[in-house]
């Protein structure tokens, strides 16, 4: 990725025992370096570890360092809840087990959490417990996080959610937005329930040095006011947040290396030999390319001159090779490992010697069904291992398929690619929003709506229908639909009435797969394969009642016709005997 983040922040923090013996508090936090300062963004984490429990000291520490670890070690094609959720799941589990050996009155490893990530313009808050977090914007003060506590008296509070105290952790995401000059607070009990709000906020607006004596400050403030508990708190400014003014940097880093000039056979690139064009379009040319060094044959994809001057495109065209670079599946073209630097902008893949599953199908006309499924279920594999990055395809179509030469599918071309993590990346320019093709395209991508997985799983089922069939399941209408009211009155044919060799079961997962409404697909692609290759018996039941009977009716008419000429040939017969 050249897109870089600029995030700059002022961070402080203090923690003290106070007048207990032990600090069960924890704190900390991470400001990475490139790219990760992009993709995963800055994190401040404050626990504070039930003192009731044998092991709360033990839990903040494991729940703070465990995530401050392992969150930058998601993938960083994740959207920040993805990776925050799977981490805070994670460690929940973790503490519950190290606590089962005790007593319910123990509690065992149970901490609070309060976890505030900031990416881009946005904040991303993970909260489970009676810790805080504040944000002091233009001289208010408002606690953006809810306790998950019970007053059980004037001093005394319940915790009615926390991490490590059952084996499912409830906790409360949302997000908020971010400006230049905003102030984080996080805080433990300790300090916030023996310093007024007003108090707080008086702290905060006379910030105008260093943070850690500020947060040293509200601690001792605390101290004096006879808080018996641990006291931590942090603070975190943002001093500078991407803007407008960086899109001139943003198309200096996208323009680091020209486009190349036209190419053709026997021409050579960066020690790569052209062989021949692949394929052409307004968007990019594609070739097969010899490395003169090592013999290897290889994918080039160069971009189209048409978009030289468009920063969009271009990050769109980087993204191909830094998504095929995340990607190790059997399923999913890889990318090439370079061992020059490139003097040019292109892309290069390994090389999948094979049709594509168009040309294939063209010579196909008539598959076999256990042919199509077993395609079927290797493209599953390779979708799966996108949407585990939480990337969506949103142009699977047959001609971006291949068949290697043990006739395995091998999914190609990112260029319509969505992934979650890069959309939350604020950029100075207005993204390239490619739809795929419109045969494929499932509605709610095309009324506009932020894709998932299901816009892949209703491509699959269009081509897994057009294999059997040679037809479109929903034909014109789809192709001119336009509103949701159009999408809504578009029927889909039975893949059985084309090729009677399909199965009910079959065309039943098909016409899931592909729903008109995302809402009524397979809620995972694992569950569409299992019907793939399991009749579902609720299949067998879901042709309409008319249609049955029409189709019964017309039976009872062909066989009744049948039989009446039988009997006139036999009269016929027998009479002129």
């Amino acid at each position: 990725m050249h897109l870089k983040s600029h995030i700059q922040v002022t961070y402080g923090q203090a923690s003290e025992a106070g007048r207990k013996e032990v600090n069960d508090d924890c704190l900390g936090s991470r400001l990475p370096e490139e790219p990760l300062l992009t993709t995963k963004g800055v994190a401040v984490v404050i626990a504070d570890g039930v003192s009731a429990a044998e092991g709360g000291k033990q839990a903040s520490e494991i729940a703070v360092q465990g995530f401050l670890t392992d969150y930058y070690d998601t993938p960083d094609a994740w959207a920040v809840k993805t990776a925050g959720h799977r981490v805070l799941t994670a460690i929940n589990r973790w503490l519950f087990s190290l606590g089962r050996g005790f007593t319910h009155a123990q509690r065992g490893y149970v901490t609070t959490l309060s976890t505030l990530i900031i990416k881009s313009h946005t904040a991303h808050v993970f909260h489970v417990g009676d810790t805080r977090i504040w944000r002091w914007r233009g001289g208010r003060l408002e606690q953006i996080t809810r306790d998950h506590a019970l007053r059980l008296n004037a001093s005394d509070t319940q915790l009615t959610r926390a991490a490590g105290l059952d084996l499912n952790l409830d906790v409360d995401y949302h997000v908020i937005d971010v400006r230049e000059g905003d102030a984080f607070l996080l805080t433990t009990d300790g300090v916030h329930e023996y310093l007024s709000d007003g108090r707080l906020t008086e702290s905060l607006a006379s910030l105008n040095g260093n943070l850690d004596t500020a947060c040293a400050g509200l601690v001792a403030n605390a101290l004096e006011n006879d808080s018996p508990d641990n006291l931590s708190c942090q603070l975190l400014c943002i001093d500078h947040l991407p803007a407008e003014e960086d899109a001139a940097e943003l198309s200096r880093e996208l323009r680091q290396r020209p486009f190349p000039p036209d190419l053709g056979p026997g021409m050579a690139i960066d020690g790569f030999e052209i062989e021949a064009e692949i394929d052409a379009s307004k968007r990019s040319q594609i070739y097969r390319i010899r490395d003169r060094e090592s013999g290897g044959r290889y994918i080039l994809k160069t971009p189209s001159v048409n978009f030289e001057d468009d920063d969009a495109y271009i990050e769109r065209f980087v993204m191909e090779q830094w998504i095929a670079r995340r990607i190790d599946n059997a399923h999913v073209v890889k990318a090439a490992k370079l061992t020059r630097e490139p003097t040019f902008l292109y892309n290069v893949f390994e090389h999948v010697d094979g049709p594509t599953l168009a040309e294939w199908m063209r010579n196909h006309p008539q598959p076999d069904v256990r042919q199509v499924v077993a395609i079927l279920r290797s493209l599953i594999r390779g979708l799966n291992a996108l949407h585990r990055r939480e990337i969506v395809h949103r142009d699977l179509k047959p001609d971006n398929i291949v068949l290697d030469a043990e006739g395995e599918p091998v999914i190609i071309d990112f260029g319509a690619c969505f992934v979650a993590g890069i959309d939350e990346i604020a950029a100075p320019l207005v993204r390239d929003q490619v739809l795929g093709t419109v045969d494929y395209t499932a509605p709610e991508t095309r009324l506009g709506r932020r894709p998932d997985s299901r816009v892949d799983q209703f491509a699959l089922a269009v081509i897994a229908y057009e294999m059997l069939t040679g037809k479109h399941p929903f034909g014109r209408p789809f192709e001119k639909a336009q509103t949701l009211a159009d999408f809504a009155g578009i029927r889909h044919t039975p893949a059985y009435t084309h090729n009677p060799l399909v199965p009910v079961w079959l065309d039943g997962a098909l016409r899931k797969a592909m729903a008109i409404d995302p809402r009524n697909r397979y809620a995972a692609l694992s569950e569409f394969e299992y019907d793939l290759t399991h009749p579902n018996d609720k299949f067998l039941l879901t042709e309409p009642i008319g249609e049955t009977v029409s189709r019964s009716l017309a039976v009872w008419k062909i066989a009744a016709a049948v039989l009446l000429v039988l009997v006139v040939v036999l009269m016929f017969i027998l009479l002129n005997r």
